[in-house]
Order: C-alpha cells, then sequence, then structure tokens
C-alpha cells in the first residue's frame, strides 16, 4: 500500500504471543507519543501481578496484540468477500481503533475504571482526539488517505472513535463488531502470562469468520450485517467464552487479587483529596501523568505520604507492601438468592459475633466482596447470539439451537467474607462464617 507517493516501511515487532507482527506507520507514529507510552506503566490485569509473577504484561503490550488481531480478520475479510467493499482506509481505521481502544484506562486497569471513571471507552476516545491534536498527527492520517471532513461517512477519526467506544450494533454495519470480537481473542495473551491453559485456537475462528446479513430482532424485514462463523467451530468458540470464564474465576476474581485491589482502591480514595485523582479525567494532559501519582502512592514515595492527610492511604499501602492483608475465611454462592436478605444475615451475624466475641458494637474486623462471574453476558448463554453458516450456504446466517454438553448455568454470583480484626481472634471469626454459612446453605422449609 502507497499513499501519496509516500513508500510505506513497515516495522516488525517481536511479539511474545503473536511471534513478529507488521505495524503501519502510522501505528508506529502512535504508539511514539507520551499518551501511548503510558500504557506501559498500567498493569494489564491490575492487582494481579501481586499473585501471579508472570502477570507482569502492561495495557501496552497488549495494545499492540489487539491491532495485530484486528488487522488479521478485517484482512482476511477483505480477501475473502470483496463484495464488502472493505478498502485499505477502513482496514487502517481498524487498527488504529484496535491499538488505542484502551488509551482511557486509568492505573491498575479496571480496578481504576470501576472506582474513578464511568467508562475507560470513553475516556479512550477523548485519549485519543487529545493525542491526535498534541502531535499533530492529523496531517500524517491524512497523508495516509485517512479522511476528516464534516460529512460522517467520509469522517475516518469519527469512524475511529465509533470502533473504540462501541455503538448500537442493531443500526450499524459489520466494522463495529471487529474490535470487540479481537478482544475477546486476547485473553489468549493473558492465559499465556498467567500460566493458564486454553484450548480455543484464535487462528480458526479468524479463518472461518465471514460477513453475513441476519435479521433484526422485533424487524422482520430489516437485516444488519454481522460477522459470523463456521458452524464446526462452534465447539472452538465455546471453549473461548469458557476460557474468559476461567481467568476470571481463577485469576481475574481470585480471592488474594480482589482483597488487594479493595485495600488499593481505599488507598487511591483517601489520597484523592490530596492528589486530585479523581478530577484528573477532566484534562487529557493531566491524566496523561496520572500513573506516576499512582506510583508514588504504591512505592510509599517519603515525600508524598508522609503528608498527614495521606497517613490512612499510606497505613492502606504499607500493609500491601508487607503482605499484611485480611485473612479469607471463604465464600458462599449467592444463586438467585435476594442479596440484601443475604447482607442482612450476615450483619446480624457480624452484631452477635461483636457482641459475645468483641464485646465492642463497633468492632468492624470483617470485609465483605461480591463478586460477579459471568461468560460474557451476565447470565445468558453466550453462544445464543453468535451467527453461523454452513459451507454449502455461506451467505445464510442462522443461530444454533442444537447445543450440547453446556453448563447448567453461565452467571454465578459469590458473596466473600474475610478478617481484618486482632490475630487471636481468627478461629472465633472462622467459626462465626460457618455458623453463618451452615445456616444460609439450610435447605428452605
Amino acid at each position: 500500500m502507497q499513499c501519496n507517493n509516500m513508500k510505506m516501511m513497515l516495522t516488525v515487532v517481536n511479539d511474545s504471543v503473536h511471534g513478529h507482527i507488521e505495524l503501519h506507520p502510522l501505528l508506529v507514529k502512535i504508539i511514539d507519543t507520551p499518551q501511548f507510552q503510558r500504557l506501559r506503566h498500567i498493569k494489564q490485569l491490575g492487582a494481579g501481578y501481586w499473585v501471579f509473577p508472570g502477570a507482569s504484561h502492561n495495557r501496552f503490550e497488549h495494545s499492540l496484540g489487539v491491532a495485530h488481531l484486528a488487522g488479521c480478520l478485517v484482512k482476511s475479510l477483505q480477501e475473502k468477500q470483496p463484495e464488502l467493499h472493505i478498502n485499505n482506509r477502513d482496514v487502517l481505521c481498524v487498527q488504529i481503533a484496535g491499538l488505542c481502544h484502551d488509551l482511557g484506562h486509568g492505573p491498575f486497569s479496571h480496578l481504576f475504571d470501576m472506582k474513578f471513571i464511568p467508562a475507560h471507552e470513553e475516556a479512550s476516545v477523548q485519549m485519543f482526539e487529545h493525542l491526535v491534536e498534541e502531535n499533530g498527527l492529523q496531517q500524517e492520517m491524512e497523508a495516509y488517505g485517512l479522511k476528516f471532513k464534516t460529512d460522517q461517512k467520509e469522517n475516518d477519526h469519527s469512524f475511529i472513535g465509533e470502533l473504540i467506544e462501541g455503538v448500537d450494533t442493531s443500526k450499524k454495519e459489520v466494522q463495529t463488531h471487529v474490535n470487540c470480537d479481537c478482544k475477546q481473542l486476547s485473553v489468549y495473551k493473558d492465559c499465556h502470562h498467567l500460566g493458564i491453559s486454553k484450548s480455543f485456537d484464535h487462528q480458526r475462528l479468524l479463518k472461518f469468520a465471514r460477513v453475513c446479513d441476519v435479521k433484526i430482532k422485533g424487524e422482520a424485514e430489516k437485516t444488519r450485517r454481522s460477522i459470523c462463523y463456521r458452524d464446526k467451530e462452534a465447539d472452538n468458540i465455546f471453549d473461548m467464552f469458557r476460557t474468559r470464564y476461567t481467568l476470571h474465576r481463577q485469576a481475574y476474581q481470585h480471592k488474594t487479587v480482589n482483597i488487594i485491589e479493595t485495600m488499593i482502591k481505599e488507598a487511591l480514595v483517601k489520597a484523592d483529596g490530596h492528589l486530585q485523582i479523581s478530577k484528573a479525567i477532566n484534562d487529557m494532559k493531566e491524566y496523561t501523568k496520572l500513573t506516576e501519582a499512582a506510583r508514588e502512592i504504591l512505592q510509599a514515595s517519603q515525600e508524598i505520604l508522609q503528608e498527614e492527610d495521606l497517613q490512612h492511604a499510606r497505613e492502606k499501602v504499607m500493609k500491601i507492601l508487607k503482605r499484611d492483608l485480611p485473612k479469607f475465611l471463604g465464600e458462599a454462592k449467592l444463586e438467585k438468592r435476594d442479596i440484601s436478605k443475604v447482607e442482612s444475615d450476615w450483619k446480624a451475624a457480624v452484631e452477635k459475633w461483636n457482641k459475645e466475641i468483641r464485646q465492642d458494637p463497633n468492632a468492624d474486623d470483617f470485609v465483605v466482596d461480591v463478586v460477579h462471574i459471568d461468560h460474557g453476558m451476565k447470565d445468558k448463554n453466550p453462544m445464543d447470539s453468535v451467527y453461523f453458516y454452513r459451507k454449502r450456504d455461506p451467505n445464510k446466517a442462522f443461530l444454533k439451537k442444537d447445543q450440547m454438553f453446556l453448563p447448567k448455568d453461565f452467571y454465578e454470583k459469590l458473596f466473600r467474607v474475610y478478617y481484618k480484626g486482632p490475630g487471636e481472634k481468627l478461629k472465633e471469626a472462622q467459626k462465626c462464617f460457618e455458623e453463618w454459612s451452615r445456616e444460609y446453605f439450610k435447605p428452605k422449609v
């Protein structure tokens, strides 16, 4: 591909999972900016690195992988289905969106997102726009054929933003699905770093992906384009969703990871008044620097953490550094029971504990963490939303109804309890939880 007589020289990067991948010069221009380089200092799995030593990978290398997979997928569609009229501009836009989809993550990734910003995708779009403006990349983008006209059909800048943030897929074309699919495939890299095996073959999914027209639910006469897969890939696709669930169960939502993340959140909240962390999202220049503030907190910087109003944050950090963590007592699967009733029953058990054991009605010795784990669509079977095609009729999309060997439930809610009180009361605390748990699991008459 040549644009405006510019000879395009691809940069080759040796990725730990995907091997040698090629990067378009415009992607390299984006990578070589302070806004993208900050991703080197944001852990992909947040506090997961404190439990899994191999989980040292950052949003930086994850983003390179998503850009690569997004490019592979859209190029495959471009080659196999010329009737889609996917041009090189579309390919480049999809690669840029894959590269920049995580620009808006804050320190410790999703830990920060859930506490300080509504959604990292929106912040990613803002950071992408800031990156382009701050580094004067609009001219570079136009030199490689991208358009910046006011007409939405010709505005590639807006198109990239839609790909990053996501749009109503019932009204949009195939391009809006590409990055979502590639983000699902990217769990392969987490498996690699965590040492957790995976059975799905992401290369096969890329090979057997195809765009078909599917009917819009509730509108019998209308269709939209969607990425579909060969019917024989159903097991492979379910393995991908199951791998996602396994990663959450064994790593992302690991009991020790979660309690460390809870402590980090508490430290960040305590430090917010002094460091103004929550306000940084309103200024992309300040947001670009945010990882430095987070590192100062975690490294117990003497200069900052000596401040009197950061004493509580420092105490939280020092407990993490010394591995002085609340002790895990156990967990109960909430099933379909009313969470408010469960919390009320547990509160009553704690009040009894405080009165009889601690003899202190104001004691706060327990930490409760409610964990949600699913296969990607909460309590729904994600396979019910995947469209397939058959070899003999590749343009006709359908949903599979003959799925076999699937789990009974696709979602679980866990009620976890930790103890942070005096060590000499640990056995009694364990007994408190076990007695409550036995009552909780008692069959209802």
